[in-house]
């Protein structure tokens, strides 16, 4: 069964308070096992835009659900005609200062495990390599059909041979890979099928609307059962799939930290709540702990 995407939530409730001081973090983190749960706001200073920031894309752009994905052909060619400029774009960008800070704290020993809901790959290039791609990844692509999986570099190349003459330009980036492009532009995309069976193919990333492969949903509820504490990264906690993760943990009496630009949707449970940009965060957490 597949679920109606959730792309906004209202808050209700007053806000919980905020602090742009990292000392409430610093004891949880020191007394390691804690599992991080990042979300776009970690890649921003990759020049990926997030969500639902004040200049996320949903200000401005609808992303492809799944639904219309299966559904519409046209829905397909205008995926993978935006997607095949903005995924050279993703595949250029490299890890930032937040990044490489988790991977630091993976390594020390005070980080447990990394869930990502990002599927720009990041975590891995900085060396975090056991981090679980929540919502998969660009660099892959599934035959709906065979169910063969492929890189995306092989795609890129039939794509390309495919739409010689396909010269329009992207204007805007967005965390899906997605970019904006005008109707003319997309009307003439060829878009290819699979090259084994002659399927429909999808990026091996969950689309809005579809559901998160429930192994990789039940490996993530176990690190959470692992971990002594759960540190939120740049996630504003809108759709369940992340979400739900928060609820387990507070549920288990374990420490929610959360450090995000504006509310989130957790910000219920959160038992530190804190405000600042993550890459200079990260990096100053990381300082006070070798010191520690």
């Amino acid at each position: 069964m597949r679920t109606r995407p959730t792309l906004s939530w209202t808050d209700t409730g007053a806000p919980l308070p905020r602090t742009t001081s990292l000392d409430e973090v610093v004891p949880v983190v020191a007394g390691g096992g804690a599992l991080v749960l990042s979300g776009a706001g970690l890649s921003t200073e990759s020049g990926i835009p997030d969500y639902r920031g004040a200049s996320g894309s949903l200000r401005k752009h609808t992303p492809m659900t799944y639904e219309e994905f299966v559904g519409s052909p046209d829905g397909r060619r205008r995926y993978w005609a935006r997607s095949h400029l903005g995924w050279r774009t993703i595949a250029r960008a490299h890890p930032n200062a937040g990044h490489r800070a988790v991977t630091e704290l993976r390594d020390a020993g005070f980080v447990s495990g990394v869930i990502t809901q990002n599927v720009d790959g990041l975590h891995h290039a900085a060396g975090t390599h056991d981090a679980v791609e929540l919502h998969g990844n660009l660099d892959r692509v599934l035959c709906l059909d065979c169910r063969r999986v492929s890189p995306r570099e092989e795609l890129d190349r039939r794509l390309r041979a495919a739409n010689p003459d396909f010269q329009a330009t992207a204007t805007r980036i967005n965390p899906d890979g997605d970019v904006d492009l005008a109707a003319e532009d997309v009307a003439g995309f060829e878009v290819v099928p699979c090259a084994d069976c002659g399927g429909v193919l999808k990026p091996d990333v969950v689309f809005f609307g579809e559901n998160v492969p429930k192994q990789r949903v039940d490996e993530c509820f176990g690190l959470v059962d692992a971990a002594r504490s759960l540190l939120v990264l740049g996630s504003s906690l809108t759709v369940m799939s992340g979400l739900r993760f928060v609820r387990h943990a507070a549920r288990a009496g374990k420490p929610v930290v959360i450090v995000n630009q504006g509310r989130t949707r957790g910000d219920v449970h959160a038992t530190v709540r804190v405000d600042l940009p993550l890459g200079g965060a990260l990096t100053d957490l990381c300082g006070i702990l070798r010191r520690t």
